[in-house]
């Protein structure tokens, strides 16, 4: 077995940042009425700026595919070029199209040279997954170096032009034409970008580099019902009716196609279930918490932070307080691509020196899974 080396890290946000009151002029207004949820789930998120693949126009500037191949772009110079590339690891939870696959989309972006790839699905740990499948491939021998990713273009998915249908179907039965908030509540969580790695059999010669000690994940869809979801509708029995099964103007009168959450099992959830999933991993490597230099949570939303320390300490895991590190507040919630761009600022930030242990959490609340990756830098 190979060790394996995360020696680059880079990231592409796209367009200029939004700040909280510029949202809902480039989003757009659901039946030209301000959200009701806008201000409280702002509030407790902390979100202060995000970035969308759109202008201030609402015009869309970059597919998903395209934001991606931005990303991997810059991992690039003279000494490893987009030929080098041994292997190509995507992951996304919002691909431009239900087939090619994302990974297939990227590629045909870089038209560089044949290579294998991968694509990885999901929710927040689609970027892990694929992070995951490239660490294993170079960790085995069966490639020398990978490039993984983690992106997401949500904002063509909250846009109001994509819940019109929905309220004219609203107030034509002559109910309040408001979204529920299971979908509006989620228009101003997500936001776009990329973030890519460029994993190696050997650390870099100049400055550091950051060993993957291991990675571990879990899954609690075996005990738990869906809570965030696309391309369906939840029902009373908490399963989830698929989009094969509705009729194309139920596609648009529903917005079946919009992404949603059940905060009600989100709340119950997450936290326990993650904290659980950490206490499994330490056990599992005997990892004592306490050793944790800078500790890199993917949150959705601040609300959760304070409720995850708690849990955490609830728990016996001494993780100190000191160690969290997060970016949300500056560049948003972007999903699978989070933990990228939380570890791309890190590692550029000039704090990092060798020996120090890094831990990345990554929760996902589609059926509740979790994933953590141990870093030491070199």
């Amino acid at each position: 077995m190979k060790d394996v080396y995360i020696t680059r890290i880079s990231k592409f946000l796209p367009n200029n940042p939004i700040s909280n009151d510029e949202m809902e002029g480039v989003l757009g207004q659901i039946n030209d009425k301000p959200s009701r949820a806008k201000r409280i789930v702002l509030r407790n998120n902390g979100i202060k700026e995000r970035y969308y693949a759109m202008n201030s126009q609402g015009e869309i500037t970059h597919t998903n595919a395209e934001l991606t191949k931005e990303a991997i772009a810059k991992l690039f110079d003279d000494s490893f070029t987009q030929n080098s590339m041994e292997l190509l690891c995507c992951g996304t939870s919002s691909p431009d199209q239900l087939l090619p696959s994302h990974a297939s989309m990227v590629h045909g972006l870089l038209a560089n040279k044949n290579l294998e790839i991968n694509s990885a699905s999901g929710i927040c740990c689609a970027g892990m997954s694929s992070l995951k499948f490239g660490f294993l491939s170079v960790k085995s021998g069966n490639s020398n170096n990978a490039v993984c990713t983690g992106s997401e273009r949500s904002s063509t998915r909250i846009r109001a032009n994509m819940f019109k249908e929905e309220a004219v179907s609203l107030s034509s039965l002559e109910e309040q034409p408001i979204i529920a908030f299971k979908k509006d509540f989620l228009r101003w969580m997500l936001s776009d970008g990329a973030g890519a790695m460029l994993l190696e059999n050997k650390k870099n010669k100049d400055g550091i580099s950051l060993k993957v000690d291991w990675m571990e994940a879990y899954s609690y869809a075996h005990e738990l019902e869906t809570c965030m979801y696309s391309g369906g509708e939840k029902l009373a029995d908490g399963s989830i009716k698929p989009w094969t099964e509705y009729n194309s103007k139920q596609w648009l009168e529903e917005s079946i196609f919009s992404v949603k959450q059940d905060v009600k099992i989100l709340e119950k959830h997450v936290i326990n279930k993650g904290v659980e999933s950490l206490e499994l991993v330490f056990k599992k490597h005997a990892k004592d918490p306490s050793d944790i230099d800078y500790f890199l949570p993917h949150l959705s939303s601040n609300y959760f932070a304070e409720k995850l320390k708690a849990g955490i300490k609830e728990k016996g895991l001494q993780i100190p307080e000191s160690s969290w590190f997060t970016n949300l507040d500056k560049v948003g919630n972007v999903g699978s691509a989070s933990i990228y761009l939380m570890l791309e600022e890190l590692m550029s930030s000039g704090k990092l020196k060798k020996g120090d242990k890094i831990m990345l959490s990554v929760p996902e609340s589609g059926r509740f899974s979790y994933a953590y990756a141990h870093l030491t830098v070199c």
